[in-house]
């Protein structure tokens, strides 16, 4: 395998260990013995028979070299897997292993296993990537600050109020990881063209009890072709991971030095330059970013794996073989990147409240606008207040001096007191804190 350094810098354990060779090779056996003992109890064959194929999968009995080898001559590993459990049993018992089924099944029954466990992964760490938001939200509700569209400060707003929409973010992300975690967790014992013909009229309750053992959800309809579950679960994946990269992001613009607002945890060299000593770089936002932009790259491969035709693919199930685990290594990454940004952030009010007055308190414009509003409607208050603010520009001084000026000081008398401080224009801050903590620890 090729050395992968985002990976080893911050990939995430648990994860990995769901898509590693031991347990694909692990599950893979697992389904053929729960299909041997399935097999018995719906009477296809006796309980001795059924409980000496089961015994018989056990990843002692594969030779992982062969099958490798031999998986790339067929051109899939369940072949060659099948003959190596075969040759530890005698030809009464070899003859029902993997009977009824195809190698899809096999797979996809395993990927069921895979996937449900991926998806509980990663609700844990999107539960530990809002605990840490919720936090902040909560610290931070009242902490003012300049809010910023298109880059540049608008109005006030609060850190927390900030934070309570990436929190929100991660509630509807949990919400779909839960139904998209349900969605993938089906068994697959369908036969070689999804009608399950060769097991007869015992298909549907060999199936159940496949189902049943297997801790999978039962169905009707094969889904060898209709790959829409594991698609629900990698765009949710990706939409978590996207989530994680604009929080990098955010994290990246607001530790600028020129901003300097808020910063990564600090650490004896943690993000330290090989040549300039004074650098302590975002270096979880910028695996955040990494990990998240892989994940939405690879989820679109996987829609592509739903175009598979007719009863089987012919190249499109491959696709899911490297991206599937390459959507959910990497969201798993991006997400254990902003639980570790989320947790250990540290925030500057006095920044934040300097960084106020940056521009001549110019961010107040709106609600100086709307002060005046009262007396000269919006429209006129609003070019009085533009006229106004490129005054001040042209001329260095405050917005307060430039409104003053041009409203003159028998009107800027009966208005003085309107005029708010940041702190008392942020509006529904508050609320939209609450609402965000309440919607997530529901």
């Amino acid at each position: 395998m090729a050395f992968d350094l985002l990976t080893q810098l911050g990939g995430d354990e648990p994860m990995a260990a769901v898509f590693s060779q031991q347990r694909a090779v692990t599950d893979w056996l697992l389904v053929e013995a729960e299909l041997g003992r399935a097999l018995a109890t719906a009477g296809v064959i006796d309980h001795a028979a059924g409980e000496r194929i089961a015994q018989a999968c056990r990843l002692d009995v594969i030779d992982l070299p062969r099958l490798w080898a031999e998986s790339a001559n067929v051109g899939y590993p369940i072949f060659p897997l099948v003959r190596m459990i075969c040759e530890a049993l005698e030809d009464r018992d070899a003859a029902f292993v993997h009977y009824g089924a195809t190698t899809q099944d096999i797979m996809d029954c395993a990927l069921a296993l895979q996937v449900r466990d991926a998806a509980s992964r990663l609700l844990e760490l999107v539960g530990s990537v809002g605990d840490g938001l919720a936090q902040l939200v909560e610290a931070h509700s009242g902490t003012v600050m300049a809010g910023r569209t298109h880059a540049q400060q608008a109005v006030p707003t609060t850190f927390g109020a900030k934070m309570a929409v990436f929190l929100s973010e991660m509630t509807r992300h949990r919400a779909r990881l839960v139904r998209a975690r349900e969605a993938v967790s089906v068994v697959s014992l369908f036969g070689a063209g999804g009608t399950s013909a060769a097991l007869g009229e015992t298909a549907g309750a060999v199936r159940t009890d496949l189902a049943a053992r297997l801790g999978l959800a039962d169905t009707e309809q094969s889904w060898h072709v209709a790959r829409d579950r594991i698609g629900e679960l990698t765009q949710s994946a990706a939409l978590a991971a996207a989530s994680c990269v604009r929080l990098g992001r955010e994290v990246v613009d607001l530790s600028r030095t020129e901003v300097g607002e808020i910063a990564e945890a600090d650490g004896m060299y943690r993000g330290a330059s090989s040549t300039m000593p004074q650098k302590a770089n975002p270096i979880s936002s910028e695996l955040a970013v990494g990990f998240g932009v892989m994940a939405e790259t690879n989820a679109q491969a996987v829609l592509r794996a739903i175009e598979a035709g007719h009863e089987r693919a012919a190249g499109e199930w491959q696709v899911e073989w490297q991206a599937v685990p390459a959507t959910l290594n990497a969201a798993a990454g991006a997400l254990r990147a902003a639980a570790t940004i989320a947790n250990g952030l540290r925030v500057f009010p006095e920044r934040m409240a300097a960084n106020l007055e940056l521009d001549g308190g110019r961010l107040m414009a709106e609600a100086y606008m709307i002060a005046l509003a009262a007396a000269l409607g919006r429209d006129k208050a609003h070019e009085l207040v533009y006229g106004a603010v490129r005054d001040s520009r042209s001329e260095g001084s405050s917005l307060r001096d430039a409104v003053r000026a041009k409203v003159g000081d028998v009107t800027w008398s009966t208005i003085a007191d309107t005029l708010p401080e940041p702190a008392a224009y942020v509006g529904s801050a508050r609320r939209i804190c609450d609402a965000a903590l309440t919607e997530w620890r529901a």
